[in-house]
Formats: structure tokens, C-alpha cells, sequence
């Protein structure tokens, strides 16, 4: 079977496809994977058929009005405020995508919810599509309040609030989206595909976000889709600082670019030494600075979270929903920091499992980060962290999913 699977975003957005792509890979089938040309390496480094698209959205992150609109915004409202520069950028992007598809021909679609051609191109190759989620949100549900709101509940608001996620795309490409079936697609000039999805997955632990009672069968969720770093060793000098005393605090904020990286590495640092903590500080994207060196803190420029989790003591993140899958998995305590987008979701679930905390990022403090810190080395926190983190390390989330790949495309085959 040929599988082509698209997603967009930063590399939380991607790393979990990869994984995806190699269990797919390892049970016969044929796989391409569209992604940022920023990741081209990364995924090809996996032996994985790679289709660069255009990574100007990636990009738009680290630029002078990404950091302004990130810094301003919380949950969608950071989105919003870049919509008129990711605008310009659509047509290319769906022109790429339908380029890298025509290509490869593929026999079934599996694709982030971010790339929102890929429905209507299916409809054009006349081939299945699944959508495949690391976040809930594009299934409604009574359960819980759309992800990307920032609400905790929105009580009989809950479900209609998952129909405008999924209709999200349709009001503010859908214009566009209808054009382009017609121009390059030949397909009759609609905002939605006239094709309906063959199944969605969700790529997360039903021990995080319990599956809810009004799901139907076609919805998976199957578990996080993790991508191990076997082969990795850690330089010597984190190798020495990792031998050297008690296990470190990671703080890293992943893809998020610096808002005011000085300001936020120095509460970190002098946190850390107020409470006498070690910690590991991954600059990522550059929320974090290496400007401030101390002997109690360790300066790394990235590491994967799968090998170094397991060597810390807790995890200071932003709540990405890959980072968050991580820490969990780790069986560490953590306090969130969220930027945008989905990271609030994440806070509050992990506040609700009772495995870390969450701070306002624009109002953190040394005070109120020591306290955080504090807070970690709770015993009852920490034995939560390490029960949710033993059933996650349960599940095969990659296998369940290939799983259910094959049943949908099986179960198309097999209708007259």
C-alpha cells in the first residue's frame, strides 16, 4: 500500500509522522511524507521518502511579527494575529503539496489537521483519507471544550465548540480553497471536499485524555506516537555535568522563538539557585539565551527528550503536545509554561492527572518558579507522575495506529 502522509508545523507537528512512517514502513508499505523543507534532513535521515514543502510558515515564527504576535497571545489568538501573513503564503503551499501528491500516486491519505488540501486532493486522486491528530479536537464531543479555546468547560457549548475548530479552515481559507479545486484540481468549486474522511486518529494516550462516551468507532485513539533516539550518546561535557550531582531540572521551550529570552533565562537561573537545582537549559528556538552561565546550570542547544527526560529530576516546558507526550512518558513532574495554540489544553490535563503544574508565561517570576520547583518535589506528585508514565510506557501507540490504517483501507477494498 503507498502512503502518503502530510503534515505542517514546527517539529512536534512532525516528529510523531515520522514515527508513524516507519511503522508503516516496517509492516511493507510504501510511504512519502510531505513536511517543511526544514525537517527534510530529519526525515530522511530515517529513510523516509521525503516531499519538501515550503517552509515559510515555519519560518513566519521566528520573524519580527511572529514574536509579537506569540509575546501579545495565548491559545488561538496568536494564530489570528498571523493570519494575514500565512495568507500570502497558501497558494504556494497547496500548489507544493498537490505537486509532491501527484508524484507519488498514493493509495490512501493520512494527514495532519493542518493541512487542509489534503481532503480535496483525495477526492481528486479518488483515494481514502484519514485525518491523524497529536491533539483532540476535530471530533465533537459533549466530553470537553475545544483544545484550542481557552476554556476549561464550556458545558452544553462543548460540542458545538469542536464544529467551529473542524470549520476553522473553511471560514478563513475556504475562498481560497474553492479557486484552487477548480484551477488546479478540476474539481467543481466547493469550500468543503465532497468526500468524507475514512477514519481519524488521534495520537495521544487515552490515560491523558480519557476517550469520550459519544466517539464512534471510526475515531482511534491509539496512543502517542513515539520516535526513539537509540543511537544517541550525550556529548562528554553533559555526559560530565550529568555524572557530576543529583539529576537535573530541563527547561527547554522547544520551537518557540525567544519573545525576551534574557528576561526568561535569568528567572530560570536564579530560581534554580535559590533552591538548589542543577539544570539543563535547551535553547530550541530561543526562548532561552546561553548568555547567563552558571556552574548549577548546563547550556545544551538541543537533545531528544526521550533519552534526556529520563536523566532529570522534573521538566520545565512549554506544553507542546510532543513535549508534554514526553515528560509523561518519562514519568517526571512538570510545570507548563504555554505560549499558544494548544498548550493551555495540555497544562490543564496535566494539572487535572496531578503530575505538574502551570505558569502564566508573561507573568513568571523567580518567586513564583521557585515555588513551582518546590512543588515537583511533592511525593505525592511525583508517585502520580510515575503511575501515569508506567501506563503510557504500556501502550504501542504506533502499532495500534498502522493497525487501523490497514483495517480502513482493507474495509474500502473489499466494498463493491
Amino acid at each position: 500500500m503507498r502512503v502518503a502522509i502530510h503534515t505542517l508545523g514546527t517539529r512536534g507537528d512532525v516528529q510523531p509522522y515520522i514515527a508513524l512512517a516507519l511503522g508503516l514502513i516496517k509492516r511493507g508499505h510504501r510511504v512519502q511524507l510531505a513536511a517543511p523543507v526544514q525537517f527534510e534532513s530529519m526525515v530522511q535521515g530515517h529513510g523516509i521518502a521525503f516531499a519538501p514543502l515550503p517552509g515559510e510558515f515555519l519560518a513566519l515564527l521566528d520573524t519580527p511579527e511572529g514574536k509579537a504576535a506569540i509575546a501579545g497571545g495565548q491559545g488561538f489568538s496568536a494564530g489570528l494575529k498571523l493570519l494575514k501573513y500565512a495568507r500570502l503564503m497558501m497558494r504556494t503551499l497547496l500548489d507544493a503539496e498537490w505537486k509532491a501528491a501527484q508524484a507519488f500516486a498514493p493509495d490512501i491519505f493520512v494527514h495532519h489537521p493542518k493541512a487542509i488540501a489534503v481532503p480535496h486532493m483525495a477526492e481528486a486522486l479518488q483515494c481514502p483519507v484519514i485525518l491523524a491528530s497529536p491533539l483532540p479536537g476535530f471530533t465533537p464531543t459533549s466530553a470537553f471544550p475545544s483544545p484550542m479555546l481557552p476554556f476549561k468547560d464550556m458545558g452544553r457549548f462543548n460540542r458545538i465548540s469542536h464544529v467551529a475548530a473542524i470549520r476553522g479552515a473553511e471560514f478563513l481559507f475556504g475562498k481560497m480553497l474553492s479557486t484552487w479545486r477548480a484551477e488546479q484540481l478540476g474539481l467543481a468549486r466547493r469550500r468543503t471536499p465532497a468526500v468524507a474522511s475514512n477514519g481519524t486518529l488521534y495520537a495521544y494516550s487515552r490515560h491523558v485524555v480519557p476517550v469520550p462516551p459519544d466517539w464512534g468507532s471510526d475515531v482511534l485513539v491509539s496512543g502517542y506516537w513515539f520516535l526513539d533516539s537509540k543511537n544517541w550518546r550525550p556529548p562528554d561535557d553533559l555526559a560530565a555535568f550529568l555524572a557530576d550531582g543529583e539529576p537535573p531540572i530541563y527547561v527547554g521551550f522547544g520551537s518557540m522563538p525567544g519573545v525576551d529570552p534574557g528576561r526568561m533565562t535569568a528567572i530560570v537561573v536564579e530560581a534554580l539557585a535559590s533552591k538548589g537545582k542543577r539544570g539543563i537549559l535547551a535553547l530550541g528556538g530561543g526562548a532561552l539565551t546561553a548568555e547567563h552561565r552558571s556552574r548549577h546550570v548546563h547550556v545544551v542547544r538541543d537533545a531528544p527528550h526521550d533519552r534526556l527526560f529520563h536523566e532529570a529530576s522534573a521538566i520545565i516546558h512549554h506544553g507542546g503536545a510532543g513535549t508534554t507526550a514526553a515528560a509523561l512518558r518519562a514519568g517526571k513532574p512538570m510545570t507548563i509554561c504555554p505560549f499558544f495554540g494548544d498548550q493551555p489544553f495540555w497544562a490543564r490535563r496535566v494539572m487535572e492527572l496531578g503530575v505538574g503544574l502551570s505558569l502564566d508565561r508573561r507573568a513568571l517570576t523567580v518567586e513564583s518558579l521557585t515555588a513551582a520547583l518546590a512543588a515537583m518535589d511533592d511525593p505525592p506528585m511525583r508517585r502520580q507522575a510515575d503511575a501515569v508514565g508506567t501506563l503510557i510506557r504500556g501502550e504501542d501507540g504506533v502499532a495500534t495506529a498502522v493497525g487501523f490504517i490497514e483495517a480502513a483501507a482493507s474495509k474500502l477494498r473489499a466494498q463493491p
